[in-house]
């Protein structure tokens, strides 16, 4: 048994001609604010409340702003006039509560360069460790921090798999 699917239920009938209900509302409501307005108030006062009260009245009937009615727009920016906001993030920025230290280095008498040690953080030892490789793959690294690299990776590499530890196992 088939049944019939009701279709286009969103769109609304034409009553007044080209003009459904709530249009014919609209307009008619503008058309009479814009008559009472004419009547009572001098012509230079009236003109621009007239094209003000006829713009709101076409937009109200006509206009769709992302597919949703305009009456919904203006009922939104109203309560969003009306109501308490609720800001949730604030970018203060924290001042530095740790002095920069500013000094010079003595160079070295080697002239060698320096090869801090890593305690910092590992954040830290890992940027240096990539640093390391870079300048190995240039060839502009020195025999002492080749060394370095090779003596502290395990430190640098923090993660370690099933398959480095069966490694280390057998050996």
């Amino acid at each position: 048994m088939q049944f019939q699917v009701p279709q286009f239920i969103e769109v609304e009938d034409k009553i007044f001609g080209p003009l459904t209900f709530k249009q014919f509302l609209y307009v008619g409501g503008g058309l009479g604010a814009s008559y009472i307005l004419w009547r009572i108030l001098p012509i230079y006062l009236a003109g621009p409340l007239i094209l003000s009260v006829g713009g709101l009245a076409a937009g109200l009937a006509f206009f769709r702003y992302n597919g949703r009615p305009f009456i919904l727009g203006l009922e939104h920016a109203f309560y969003f006039f009306l109501r308490s906001k609720l800001y949730l993030w604030n970018n203060a920025r924290k001042k530095n509560v740790i002095p920069p230290i500013v000094g010079k280095l003595a160079p070295r008498e080697d002239g060698e360069m320096y090869v801090p040690k890593l305690s910092d953080s590992k954040l830290h030892e890992l940027s240096w460790s990539l640093d390391i490789k870079e300048r190995i793959a240039q060839g502009v690294v020195s025999d002492r921090e080749r060394e370095a690299a090779r003596s502290e990776g395990d430190i640098v590499a923090p993660i370690r798999t099933a398959r480095d530890l069966l490694q280390k196992n057998e050996a």
